[in-house]
């Protein structure tokens, strides 16, 4: 808010005081007005946040001593937004000044004569405002960051889950009513001037801006500090959360959750949640990106002959795979559409590895057949290749 803004508001009818009221009366009005319009009490309502930092900034200047003389001054001398001067100036013996103009680059008369530097300088600091025209406003806070941990099995990585978080963060003290002073009365720091921010040069003509450390970045100091919160205006509580995990997220993964987090201060948008996901290994089946992979076992003339073999799935009935005569162990086959849920809401695929089961018992006509079919294959080495690969390299 510029220093003209200042000098034409009438902070008086603001706190709804006469203009020879008592420090008493000013400070009785503000905090009255305060608890009233303070923005944790009138959540959502703008209007109530507007009046409130207005009454901060009018108790900022009637508050302090010297800050309201100098502002009784300021009005008695410009209060009618122009200035009188004697018949030198011009030759008309008044002029008008803009405000505008007044307390920006220079002001001119009638004459066109230039009166250089103009006033913002001298009323910039009377508000510590150094005539930048920064406004004294508490600005909003936004919440904090809460980062929380979930375990899901694996079905319900898969297909997305809705589970209970139970989470701790810092919430407006219902003691102090987040305004971290006893009597819900805080002041605006002086060192930031209500911005929760201070500027320090940073070289090379820059300005780095920090958290003020007198205000911890609140913009508000107590008064009398709330014996709860110790002054800070939040307080330790636990909330229990339905937190919605998409379909398709993978072990370790991170979520976000928009404006899940700590809630804000005077009127700030909340934080945001983060959820790392911690998946729990299935006994059957695996998972690589948006594919789900399985193992099966066939027998020796299933995967020699080819035939037609079922394949479990994922919470779904079991599909048919041809297996094609020939089939070597560790081949792997896909069944499409059965995998893990992607993010435009299509379905990896399911991937089928072959594993040739070797029979550890055999009855008598079992090995009967087989020493027969060794018989037939009698002279076939599998090896020879290999043998000739080895001895070639």
């Amino acid at each position: 808010m510029s220093t003209k803004d200042f000098i034409e508001k009438d902070y008086y009818k603001v706190l709804g005081v006469p203009k020879d009221a008592t420090e008493a009366e000013i400070k009785k009005a503000y905090r009255k007005l305060a608890r009233e319009f303070h923005p944790d009490a009138n959540k959502g309502n703008a209007k109530a946040e507007e009046r409130f930092k207005e009454i901060s900034e009018a108790n900022d200047v009637l508050g302090d001593p010297k800050k309201r003389k100098e502002y009784d001054e300021a009005r008695a001398l410009f209060g009618n937004g122009g200035f009188r001067a004697g018949p030198g100036a011009g030759g008309t013996g008044s002029f008008n000044f803009d405000l505008g103009d007044l307390f920006g680059g220079g002001a001119q008369g009638t004459s066109g004569g230039t009166f250089g530097g103009g006033l913002g300088d001298v009323f910039g600091g009377l508000f510590n405002r150094g005539g930048t025209g920064a406004g004294t406003r508490t600005q909003p806070r936004r919440g904090q960051d809460i980062e929380s941990e979930v375990t899901l099995s694996f079905t319900e990585a898969v297909d997305g889950a809705t589970v209970p978080l139970r989470m701790s963060s810092q919430q407006p003290c219902k003691a102090c009513s987040g305004t971290g002073d006893k009597n819900g009365t805080p002041r605006v720091c002086p060192t930031c001037v209500g911005t929760g921010q201070v500027s320090r040069g940073g070289g090379g003509g820059f300005s780095l801006t920090d958290p003020c450390v007198d205000c911890k970045g609140r913009g508000l100091i107590a008064q009398d500090p709330c014996e709860v919160c110790k002054g800070s205006g939040r307080a330790k509580s636990s909330r229990t959360m339905q937190v919605r995990i998409p379909a398709g997220v993978s072990d370790g993964q991170r979520i976000r959750l928009r404006g899940k987090g700590a809630p804000g201060e005077r009127g700030g948008p909340a934080g945001d949640l983060y959820v790392v996901v911690h998946v729990d290994k299935h006994p059957v089946f695996g998972r690589r990106d948006d594919n789900l992979t399985v193992t099966v076992p066939v027998s020796f003339t299933e995967a020699t002959l080819g035939g037609e073999i079922r394949v479990p799935t994922l919470g779904g009935p079991p599909v048919k795979l041809k297996l094609p005569p020939g089939t070597p162990n560790g081949r792997t086959m896909r069944a499409r559409g059965k995998g893990a849920v992607r993010k435009d809401g299509t379905r990896g695929d399911l991937l089928v590895t072959v594993e040739v089961a070797v029979p550890t018992e055999l009855t008598d006509a079992a090995r009967e057949a087989l020493e027969s079919y060794r018989k037939a294959t009698e002279g076939e080495d599998p090896r020879a290749e290999l043998f000739q690969a080895a001895k070639g390299a």
